[in-house]
């Protein structure tokens, strides 16, 4: 077989490809936007049906309580909201993010609007896998502040989205399979209980 797309379908994001060359080429033809020179995908099995993992998703102010880093999310419209999101030092980032392609029930693409301090693109698709539940995965391309030495000082802090496109997916499958997601953190009411 002479590409990726090729294929047939499996669960596996594109760049665990072991022709990575090709694996970029698909992510920029699927993320429909070329919004950066990095690129990460994760998948994830979540045991409910896609319609409603889909629904969920879309409404993009449900995000920022699975998504470690982002600070808020406002929706501007049907199409354009604007994501605050921590980054190292303390410092946050900024973007207007544009709904580029949108399947009901099967996938959501996005591209950053010009001027984003993080050029980004990326789509996350809602797959059937029958008995198993919905294959949901994320295909993110992005430019980190700062190139390289940006990716590795947010890989340092934890904050590289690479990362944090794996924890949030497992935080989106705890959610979506058992109503909450699970932390060690304290909460607030514990902390102010141990006078913390």
């Amino acid at each position: 077989m002479s590409d990726i797309a090729d294929r047939p379908f499996d669960d596996a994001p594109v760049t665990t490809a072991k022709d990575q060359g090709a694996a970029v080429r698909i992510a920029t033809h699927e993320t429909i936007e070329d919004r950066g020179h990095s690129l990460t995908a994760c998948a994830t099995t979540i045991r409910r049906p896609a319609a409603e993992l889909y629904a969920w998703w879309r409404d993009f102010s449900n995000l920022a309580g699975i998504m470690e880093n982002v600070e808020r999310i406002e929706v501007i419209d049907t199409t354009r909201s604007h994501w605050v999101v921590k980054a190292p030092g303390g410092a946050t980032v900024e973007w207007d993010a544009v709904v580029t392609e949108e399947e009901e029930g099967r996938l959501i693409a996005w591209a950053s609007a010009e001027g984003a301090d993080v050029a980004n693109s990326g789509r996350v698709t809602f797959d059937d896998a029958g008995a198993r539940g919905t294959v949901v995965t994320a295909t993110i391309l992005y430019d980190p502040p700062a190139g390289v030495i940006g990716k590795l000082v947010a890989k340092l802090f934890q904050r590289e989205p690479a990362i944090q496109a794996r924890r949030d997916l497992a935080r989106f499958k705890q959610l979506m399979e058992t109503g909450e997601v699970a932390t060690n953190a304290m909460t607030r009411k514990q902390r102010e209980e141990q006078g913390a």
